[in-house]
């Protein structure tokens, strides 16, 4: 690996780039006609502009215009932060069929967690536990009903290619169905132009918890503990801390069941895999397969810089049983 472009913008590009620095390896920067004196564009070696004449997301989306700047300076790995293009197949899929190092999982890895309900089929073969719900998607409001009926509410409708608290909406009785349905269909169409939909009970107050994973190519396996972000406002995270208020014996169930999900699929590089734990017990909701946002508070605890794991990993190198990490 020669070097990296990052296919982002702001503080994460910003980020990226320092990890590169650190590693001694150049950069590249793109940025949308809007982002012009943006700080990821001087903090990068190289710069360049793209999407020219587009919206700024566009720009960011376009991945014929990140190949060509790729190819054009002699970069020959991407990384693509998170959002964007960060999960994007296709995307992959050009980087590999142009010789160029996606900084992330494999294909089918995105694939497997892309999809909740797959991601689920993935779960349960791997001997978690998931929240009561459709192992289908739901073809009607009428499918919502029959399970209402059957499961008692609250129920939570949810997109199947969701994320970030879009297309999901709570149901507390059978008079909500009709209009929860609609607006969750809507908003999954809008957000991730497919509306499919699948059920699941709804867990009142739960612990949100969410594990770091590394993995390398060679199966090498661990997680970085885990983060607490049951502080949400409308489902999406507003505070996250770590370590989490857990008893001893819980946090290590969750923190192995990550681990045993990622073997289970051969993944590697970075991910978060989430959970929502009760008092009883703790059920695998989806996996990320990226860096996130909150990659910060788990580097805070461990003294491990996660983005800088990423681009080793994804260079090839045996990166786990090196690792020494603590809690301060």
């Amino acid at each position: 690996m020669k070097k990296i472009l990052i296919a982002n913008r702001g503080e994460i590009a910003v980020r990226i780039i320092r990890a590169c620095q650190e590693l001694g390896l150049p950069t590249v920067a793109v940025y949308a006609k809007e982002d012009e004196y943006g700080m990821h564009r001087f903090k990068a070696d190289e710069a360049y502009l793209i999407g020219e004449g587009k919206k700024p997301t566009e720009a960011y989306l376009d991945i014929d215009e990140i190949i060509r700047v790729a190819k054009q300076t002699g970069a020959d790995a991407i990384h693509p932060g998170y959002g964007f293009l960060s999960e994007n197949a296709e995307f992959l899929k050009k980087c590999v069929a142009n010789n160029i190092t996606f900084i992330g999982p494999d294909l089918k890895h995105l694939e497997i967690f892309g999809d909740k309900l797959i991601a689920k089929q993935a779960a349960h073969a791997a001997g978690l536990k998931t929240i009561p719900g459709s192992q289908d998607p739901v073809k009607s409001v009428n499918d919502v009903r029959d399970f209402g009926r059957k499961h008692g509410y609250p129920i939570m409708i949810k997109a199947a290619l969701g994320g970030g608290g879009r297309g999901m909406r709570i149901i507390h009785s059978e008079a909500e169905l009709a209009e929860s349905y609609d607006r969750a269909r809507s908003e999954a169409m809008q957000s991730f132009g497919d509306d499919e939909l699948y059920i699941e009970k709804y867990l009142v107050n739960p612990k949100h918890i969410e594990v770091q994973i590394l993995a390398d190519r060679y199966g090498n396996t661990l997680h970085l503990f885990e983060r607490d972000c049951s502080v949400q406002r409308r489902n999406q995270k507003v505070i996250e801390f770590a370590p989490s208020v857990l008893p001893d014996k819980r946090r290590q169930e969750i923190c192995q069941a990550a681990v045993t999900l990622a073997k289970s699929v051969g993944y590697y590089n970075a991910g978060t895999v989430e959970f929502l734990v009760t008092d009883d017990d703790f059920y695998f909701v989806e996996v990320n397969p990226r860096i996130q946002v909150e990659h910060t508070v788990t580097e805070m605890i461990t003294d491990i810089d996660i983005v800088q794991a990423q681009i080793q990993i994804a260079a090839g190198k045996i990166y786990l049983l090196r690792l020494v990490y603590h809690t301060k």
